[in-house]
């Protein structure tokens, strides 16, 4: 026993040391880094941090400094590139869709495509090896992503590809046990911040598959991820204050979007630096917002602008949202629910009583009864965000809700919301990703199920024929299934953010799958 004990904590400190060691890519390439991003070396800024060097990434730069220093020699910095890095492939663009096949033949083919075998570590490169096969989104997101993989798990369930579903969710457990928390995705450069919290979803999906003892295998990790959310300087942290993605407020502990840096995001340095430059505000305090946008999976939305319009308002940190406060009642819920059946009735009370307080929050600083909309509440002004998105049918996914108020948040959703191609993210065109007139896989499942909590079948079945009929003209016009698509106008392309919109696409795939399944709808 004390042989084992020793082991574990030899395990556990190595693991705590890895995770503080891992260094991203402007640590590694330094100027070199930040002359290919600001230069626009690739039109995409994620290109660079993706590359693998060739060889031993101290002796790549000691060559770079070297023909900087030298005034005599002609140089391209493209070429440097080029001959020193291994550009990031994506397979998919290689891949030629069969139109005259159905759409569930498509996305069953694409599953072979989008998955990664066990990752092989190698030095300077920003991935993070992870032990078990995985699926990435598509296009340019190379790697797993944290809330993304639930969805497509949603697909995986009716494909039937169960071994698949666990190999990802053990890869999130080893996230957890490594690094503390589940990043962004398996980038070095993503280590600094998490997702919106899906795993305690991911594990309940495995466990209508394999059974309850699912909960018992991974609530360890459920545990560890709920200490990283909760992980503030506990009995130091101030009333109406914040640490971390802890906020104190009025007896309420609530949570934010946070991430560790404030510096330009790496994948977006020429961005977030023009961005905090332009904006004339304090520019650490500009990046932490950013991150912290990046870090809600919601990058960008009006959702988190002071004057709902321009992203050089960006007030991310400062707010307590909707999806958030549900997603951490609902990993609060699995905990509880786990405890009950170990007969641990003390930590039982613990989180029944949480349970409690999030709905009391809700009811009490996010809801409004005149408007019908749950709101995110922003902390540090003391008032409601009053810009509707679909963050408001996060509560009633999680049953929430009352029923007048399920009631009147759906009514919202019919008048408001709801388009021809399905439901738009919120109700302003910023020119941002996550705001009219895009619509996204995520969002239209959340708010399906969530309606279908409380009844509300037909509106939700609707919802599901426009949004699978949008995906199905798209894919037979051009042979793909989207990141995101255009839901006021289904002869346009979606648009709007850093990025063009991709192909691919895991959780489009993923919903997609499991909406026609489940409304027995035609492909």
């Amino acid at each position: 026993m004390r042989k084992l004990t020793l082991f574990l904590l030899f395990i556990f400190i190595g693991s705590e040391l890895f995770s503080q060691t891992v260094k991203t890519p402007d640590e590694i390439y330094g100027e070199l880094f930040r002359d290919v991003q600001m230069q626009q070396v690739f039109s995409d800024g994620k290109s660079f941090v993706d590359c693998v060097p060739r060889r031993d990434p101290s002796a790549i730069m000691a060559d770079y400094r070297k023909i900087k220093a030298n005034p005599a020699v002609k140089f391209s910095l493209k070429l440097f590139i080029d001959s020193n890095f291994t550009l990031p492939a994506n397979p998919v663009n290689a891949y030629k869709s069969d139109t005259s096949k159905s759409v569930k033949y498509h996305i069953e083919h694409l599953w072979e495509l989008l998955q990664r075998k066990p990752d092989i570590a190698i030095e300077g490169s920003s991935l993070l090896a992870l032990p078990n096969p995985y699926l990435v989104p598509g296009g340019r997101f190379r790697e797993i992503y944290y809330w993304d993989s639930y969805f497509t798990m949603l697909g995986l369930q009716e494909s039937k590809e169960i071994m698949l579903m666990e190999n990802m969710v053990k890869n999130f457990a080893y996230l957890i046990d490594t690094y503390g928390h589940i990043p962004n995705g398996n980038r070095s450069y993503y280590v600094s911040r998490s997702q919106p919290p899906f795993f305690s979803l991911m594990v309940g999906l495995l466990a209508e598959s394999k059974g309850d003892s699912i909960y018992q295998t991974y609530l360890p990790a459920l545990e560890k991820e709920y200490e990283y959310w909760m992980n503030a300087d506990e009995g130091k942290l101030k009333s109406n204050s914040a640490d971390r993605s802890v906020v104190e407020l009025n007896g309420f502990t609530m949570n934010r979007y946070w991430d560790e840096l404030e510096i330009p995001r790496q994948e977006s340095y020429r961005e977030d630096s023009l961005t905090a430059r332009e904006s004339g505000r304090n520019v650490q305090e500009m990046y932490r917002h950013l991150r912290s946008g990046a870090a809600s999976g919601w990058d960008f939305s009006s959702r988190w602008f002071a004057d709902s319009k321009e992203i050089k308002t960006i007030q991310t940190a400062d707010i307590i949202p909707v999806d958030l406060v549900s997603l951490l009642y609902g990993l609060e819920q699995t905990l509880y629910t786990t405890y009950l059946k170990n007969a641990d009735t003390k930590k039982a009370a613990i989180f029944k009583s949480r349970l409690n307080k999030r709905i009391e929050f809700l009811n009490t600083y996010c809801w409004n009864n005149e408007d019908g909309l749950y709101y995110d509440y922003n902390f540090r002004t003391k008032k409601q965000v009053k810009i509707p998105s679909l963050a408001t049918t996060y509560p009633l996914f999680f049953k929430m809700a009352s029923a007048e108020q399920a009631k009147k948040v759906a009514g919202n959703i019919r008048s408001k919301f709801l388009k021809s191609g399905g439901l738009t993210t919120t109700l302003n065109n910023t020119g941002q990703q996550w705001d009219a007139p895009n619509g996204w896989a995520p969002l239209q499942w959340m708010t399906i199920q969530g309606l279908e909590n409380y009844r509300q079948h037909d509106l939700a079945k609707d919802i599901a024929e426009r949004w699978t009929s949008l995906n199905i003209k798209v894919f037979h016009r051009t042979g793909k299934l989207m990141e995101k698509y255009n839901v006021m106008d289904t002869n346009l392309e979606a648009g709007g953010g850093e990025y063009p919109s991709q192909d691919g696409f895991g959780w489009t795939n993923g919903v997609l799958l499991k909406l026609m399944n489940k409304y027995k709808l035609p492909d």
